[in-house]
């Protein structure tokens, strides 16, 4: 048993079961041993391995999709750059390195990360050498003016509730404790959804709500409506959601299951886009897509980047680089999985990769 689950166990034992959100928080939140909180998931030795780390284009395009929005906003002399969730510092790296190409934009920008972990901290301190990023626990202590937000895989790790239809209504889905085990179980009924539930659902359906996402969208719809700004979210999910549970664990680059060891297994959910734009557009912000990631980064030019990089590449990482870029837009792979969603300020014009059908679903082949 972990010590996590210890602690959870003494709580379930006080207050009675916890909502899947409270138990989701602590498995990856928990001050002391919360799974984000003590190491470093990333890459083929640690959990799980995200698109910055395959491969250098995808953060280099995204530096150059920040100036291209910069210049959309009306090239302001300073710019608010904010990453969620920035893993190694990888991207935030090769977005960098990328707009030293346009050093008007470069000389304007502020960085600020998003990272609630000290060892991650120190990671992108390393990998930010030369650098002075400005770290925050939220998104509330960035310091206010025009804004630029990017955030690969930020939002499946936000807490979600689960609600389950019973024949009296929805209830909550917690998380109680067996004798050697962990369990869901439903408990009490669910008040205060805040979004439309299925009208078609049946006894035992699953449907999944994220407030936390929610309200992050409302600081960002408060933040725009001050200042011109956007923010681009890269994530795996869907575009309308349905009934249907999607919380994982990932171990070892291997699925788990969620109620084992907590603390030491990632846990996600997919992301509901179709949600996060319909709050965005209500609290006044424009909202874009979502894309799939295959049809955002090949707009933006990932197959010529490659190309250009396998020109000036070893023989021994040709074969790395392209499979690499394969990975990140093969449908079958990361390219539809992984959509592309921005919100931005109400005036703003379509960003740079969403010239194409919000609904695309990419099959060609290079």
């Amino acid at each position: 048993m972990t010590p996590l689950e210890s602690l959870i166990r003494a709580k379930i034992a006080s207050d009675g079961p916890i909502p899947v959100a409270d138990y989701m928080a602590l498995a990856l939140g928990h001050p002391e041993h919360g799974y984000y909180m003590n190491g470093d998931p990333f890459g083929i030795g640690g959990d799980f391995i995200t698109a910055p780390e395959i491969s250098q284009a995808f953060g280099e395009l995204i530096g150059l999709w920040s100036a291209v929005s910069w210049q959309q906003m009306g090239s302001p002399e300073r710019t608010v750059l904010i990453e969620c969730g920035p893993g190694r510092g990888t991207l935030m790296s090769d977005l960098l390195r990328a707009t030293d190409s346009v050093p008007a934009f470069a000389k304007t920008i502020e960085i600020h990360l998003v990272e609630t972990s000290g060892f991650m901290r120190d990671r992108q301190a390393e990998a930010l050498t030369g650098v002075e990023p400005v770290w925050h626990d939220t998104i509330d202590t960035v310091p206010a003016g025009p804004t630029i937000l990017i955030a690969n895989e930020f939002l499946d790790a936000l807490p979600i509730r689960q609600i389950i239809r019973e024949d009296a209504g929805w209830a909550e889905r917690c998380v109680e404790a067996a004798e050697d085990t962990l369990r869901f179980v439903a408990a009490g009924y669910a008040d205060g959804l805040g979004t439309p539930v299925p009208l078609d659902a049946v006894p035992g359906d699953i449907f999944e709500i994220c407030p936390a996402a929610m309200s992050f969208i409302d600081t960002l719809s408060a933040r725009f409506s001050a200042y011109p700004g956007t923010a681009l979210f890269v994530d795996y999910g869907y575009e309308r959601k349905t009934a249907g549970e999607t919380l994982q664990a990932v171990r070892n680059h291997t699925f788990a299951d969620p109620l084992t060891d907590p603390g030491r297994a990632d846990l996600t959910a997919h992301v509901d886009f179709g949600a996060l734009a319909s709050r965005a557009t209500g609290g006044g912000c424009a909202a874009f897509g979502p894309v799939t990631q295959s049809a955002f980064l090949r707009s933006l030019g990932i197959v010529e980047r490659t190309a250009a990089l396998l020109k000036n590449a070893p023989p021994e990482q040709a074969g790395t680089l392209q499979s690499a870029t394969d990975r990140l837009i093969d449908p079958a792979a990361m390219g539809n999985l992984f959509k592309v969603l921005v919100i931005a300020h109400a005036r703003a014009v379509t960003p740079a990769g969403f010239e194409i059908s919000a609904t695309t679903d990419d099959r060609q082949n290079d």
